[in-house]
């Protein structure tokens, strides 16, 4: 059974981690109606629509 000869220090884990837990930036884009920028697959929230049709009614 392979058992570290060493402790591995924290700085030389925490290196190796260090690039996979890094996150991404939502992918936004604009909205067809708007304009306004939203998160895909979600419902504007500036004017109420989501793929073409009316969810929310927005109160002007």
């Amino acid at each position: 059974m392979a058992v570290p000869k060493r402790k591995v220090s924290k700085a030389r884990r925490d290196k190796r981690r260090s690039s996979v837990w890094k996150l991404e930036t939502p992918s936004m884009q604009k909205c067809p109606k708007c304009g306004a920028y939203v998160l895909t697959h979600r419902v504007c929230k500036a004017c109420g629509t989501y793929n073409g049709k009316e969810i929310l009614k927005i109160n002007a």
